[in-house]
């Protein structure tokens, strides 16, 4: 580790981890709190005392001890109550947020310039919260914007909670505010705006004026509560209906979210953010109880504003209104969630009737109503889907091939997981295509950037796929991935022809399958299965993650495992009977019929006898283990080529390429199978 002197922490993640960290649980792991009003109480650790005098204020991120004078941030307090020094408590607190501490070895130059820059970033909060504090003195003077605000069912309490204020309609109105309406510093924070003009000798000057006037204000604050720019609302019938800050060097409207300061606590207690697109939607859900609610700035959500929230919550709504704008604002919002959307995090998407935004939906209809509406929104899984099928006939296949090629981008800004594995079965049924098909003409596009030639099997799947009246439903996830359903009657008599109008080509799969595995020409998934079968308690066996990888087998195999983990989770390990009656009717009964009867050989005689039982066990344990630890190196190539594909135009898969690398040499060179 370099020394000290040499090598300092970034500000940036300084700001990062105290933006990030609850002051309130990081000083309650060793002070015991309680609620007192909007702040937290408790005996002050850093003197003797009897009655609390140590308060702590979430809003503010900020302690302080009233008998002993005690005060700071959430670094400052470990330092204080730990006797750690400033690095080793900033570690302390990354760690408790599972955060990594990054190394700055700038120049002394560029961490001169960097102290300039943070030198002037002060001296623009200063004007601005100046700025803000005159607009909300004029708010309290101007009867025909408070008769607006109450017009649009605000109290007095909501407007003091977010700052509103009042932008007279004067010219120059901050020039009575500021002694010096030509300091620069007034255009830097995007309040005044300057022209320049030709005097008559010929020089130049600059002419002034108020960006803002005869508007609502509305304060757009950080996570820390520091105003970085307004938003302003015509009160009558104007145009720009809002006008917002101009980018400077605090605001930067793609990565900040109005109300989020605001908003934080009701976060955390509601669990879930509520994303909408406009200041007035936030401050009335605020008003109607419902503070988890941030706007956007103007602009499309973005990855960064997705970032942001996802450091209070994994739990993300977007509500917009259901015009056709509202719905691309939804698409964008889907773009930017798509890349954070890993298996533990949640978005969901709700559009309102195309009459209503969430303010005017929640006066017309009441909380409760739109709580249900919110209740109701669309997961990101499903949206996928009907994002993809817009504007395509699926009862055609050139509209099922659109559709596709609509897919692509969604699917592959997914992370790796089990949701994107999930939704690539859905997204084959939705094309018709087999799961391998369709993968191999992703990978393909991927690498030349053109489409793909179609395989032999895709091939044999358009030329059976039925002639559809309707678009296919999106069913749950075992019956998505599993082939065309069969009847008990086909299932049993494999040889016999499919009906017209079903799937021939997955049925003649699963046929297929089932004759091999009759004949004894076993795979290691056939394999895998036969255990199962034959074994009613070999499913304990396996771990949730032996569950994902075999669910995630093509059919017929998948949608058999995930049949079977579903029996297993709803009546524990069941006797083949009673899974042999189950099995009536699913699509993938000979196969589980032809490879249990490929077991029964197997099994010992005097299997009955507790020491001869344990044995077997052992040694299928054993193949169990050795057939997945197989399964898992296959899976695992498979990944590497298709992150080789989409290294050139993702930076990130090269990374998670050599991840794959090592933990496929790893299973490859183990001596025990795991």
């Amino acid at each position: 580790m370099p020394d000290n002197a040499r090598v300092s922490i970034p500000s940036a993640f300084l700001q990062e981890l105290l933006a990030r960290a609850d002051l309130v649980e990081v000083i309650g792991r060793h002070v015991a709190l309680r609620k007192s009003g909007a702040n937290y109480l408790g005996l002050c650790p850093f003197h003797a005392e009897k009655s609390p005098s140590f308060t702590v204020s979430p809003a503010k991120q900020f302690y302080h001890c009233f008998g002993c004078g005690a005060h700071g941030n959430a670094i400052d307090f470990l330092m204080a109550h730990t006797g750690a020094g400033f690095r080793e408590a900033v570690h302390d607190l990354a760690a408790q947020l599972g955060l990594t501490v990054p190394e700055d070895e700038r120049s002394p130059a560029e961490r001169a310039r960097e102290a300039a820059q943070r030198q002037q970033q002060a001296s623009l909060t200063d004007v601005l919260a100046r700025a803000a504090q005159a607009y909300r003195a004029q708010l309290k003077a101007a009867p025909r914007a408070i008769d607006y605000l109450k017009g649009r069912g605000l109290t007095g309490q909501i407007a003091k909670t977010f700052g509103l204020g009042y932008a007279p309609p004067g010219w120059r109105f901050l020039s009575t505010v500021f002694p010096d309406y030509q300091d620069a510093r007034l255009v830097e924070a995007g309040l005044v705006v300057a022209s320049d003009e030709d005097t008559a000798d010929g020089a130049a000057s600059q002419r002034r004026h108020d960006r803002f006037r005869d508007r609502i204000m509305f304060p757009i604050r950080n996570v820390k509560g520091e105003v970085i720019g307004f938003g302003g609302r015509v009160i009558d019938g104007g145009e720009p209906k809002y006008l917002n800050s101009p980018e400077t060097a605090l605001f930067h409207k793609g990565e900040e979210l109005y109300g989020l300061y605001e908003a934080r606590s009701a976060i955390r207690q509601a669990g879930c953010a509520l994303v909408v697109e406009g200041y007035m939607d936030v401050v009335a859900l605020a008003q109607w109880g419902l503070g988890h609610a941030v706007a956007t700035l103007g602009t499309a959500c973005t990855p960064d504003h997705v970032r942001k929230l996802l450091r209070f919550t994994d739990d993300v709504v977007f509500a917009f209104d259901g015009d056709a704008a509202g719905r691309r604002a939804a698409q964008r919002a889907l773009a930017a969630a798509l890349p954070w959307a890993t298996d533990t995090r949640r978005f969901r998407f709700l559009l309102l009737p195309p009459e209503h935004d969430p303010d005017s939906y929640i006066r017309a209809h009441g909380a409760e109503a739109f709580a249900a509406a919110l209740a109701q929104a669309t997961p990101l899984s499903r949206f996928v889907l009907e994002v993809a099928a817009e504007g395509c006939d699926l009862a055609t296949a050139e509209g099922r091939a659109r559709a596709t090629a609509q897919a692509q981008p969604l699917w592959q800004a997914l992370p790796d997981g089990a949701l994107k594995r999930q939704l690539l079965h859905e997204l084959a049924e939705l094309a018709a295509l087999e799961v391998r098909d369709l993968q191999q003409l992703w990978h393909t596009d991927a690498r030349s950037g053109r489409a793909a030639a179609p395989s032999a099997r895709s091939a044999r799947s358009a030329r059976s796929a039925p002639a559809a009246t309707a678009p296919p439903t999106h069913r749950a996830h075992a019956d998505a991935i599993a082939p065309g359903a069969a009847t008990a009657a086909t299932a049993e008599v494999p040889a016999a022809a499919p009906p017209r109008g079903r799937w021939p080509a997955r049925a003649d799969a699963a046929t297929l399958q089932a004759r091999r595995a009759a004949r004894g020409l076993l795979g290691r998934a056939d394999r895998i299965a036969r255990i199962v079968l034959t074994t009613p308690q070999a499913w304990d066996w396996l771990t949730a993650d032996d569950h994902a990888l075999l669910a995630a087998e093509p059919p017929p195999h998948g949608p058999l495992f995930a049949w079977l983990e579903g029996q297993w989770l709803e009546h524990g390990a069941q006797p083949w009977a009673a899974l042999r009656e189950a099995l009536r009717g699913q699509p993938f009964e000979a196969l589980a019929l032809a490879l249990h009867d490929s077991g029964l050989g197997l099994e010992r005689v005097d299997a009955n006898a507790p020491e001869v039982a344990s044995a077997d066990h052992e040694e299928l344990r054993r193949e169990l283990r050795e057939l997945l630890r197989r399964m898992r190196i296959e899976a695992l190539k498979q990944l590497e080529t298709d992150l080789i594909g989409r290294a050139a135009t993702d930076p990130a898969a090269l990374a998670r390429y050599r991840d794959v690398v090592h933990e496929r040499r790893r299973l490859q060179n183990e001596d025990e199978p795991v």
